[in-house]
């Protein structure tokens, strides 16, 4: 009888559980968005700035001036590098989710079997249970018969 009473709660929270892991994987999609599209403000902007350089040093700069260009399209350079990293951790981190995820949906399927095992055989004791009751009925009325003959 305990297994009557436990599956429900152990399929509730294995849906809980997946539940959880999908808004955690949702989470991780959005900062991955925000994420690339910091790395391709930062993209845009060197490039501005590596164009800016260029007409620059077509019109005239100083070295204090180019080098003050060139400190700061390193400094950007970092920057990207950064994000990059940035944005190959989520996707780890979604991998992860996404695997969690799977594991959880698998859970809640296997639970579902159980349910849907444990609701067949139940339903077939009912159907042996109501069989066993008609054929005693059955008999009795057969004996009866018999023994008014």
């Amino acid at each position: 009888m305990a297994k009557h009473t436990s599956l429900p709660m152990l399929l509730d929270l294995a849906r809980d559980g997946a539940a959880q892991a999908g808004k955690q994987l949702q989470t991780l999609t959005t900062e991955r968005v925000n994420a690339d599209q910091q790395l391709s403000m930062l993209l845009v902007y060197r490039q501005d700035y590596a164009e800016r350089l260029q007409k620059a040093t077509e019109i005239g700069l100083s070295a204090s001036n180019y080098h003050n260009f060139r400190q700061f399209i390193a400094t950007l350079d970092d920057a990207i590098s950064q994000q990059n990293r940035v944005v190959a951790q989520i996707d780890a981190r979604i991998e992860q989710g996404r695997q969690h995820w799977y594991a959880e949906k698998r859970r809640v399927n296997s639970f579902e079997a159980l349910q849907s095992r444990e609701r067949r055989l139940l339903q077939l004791r009912e159907n042996r249970a109501e069989q066993l009751a008609s054929d005693e009925i059955s008999a009795n009325l057969y004996r009866r018969a018999r023994q008014q003959h």
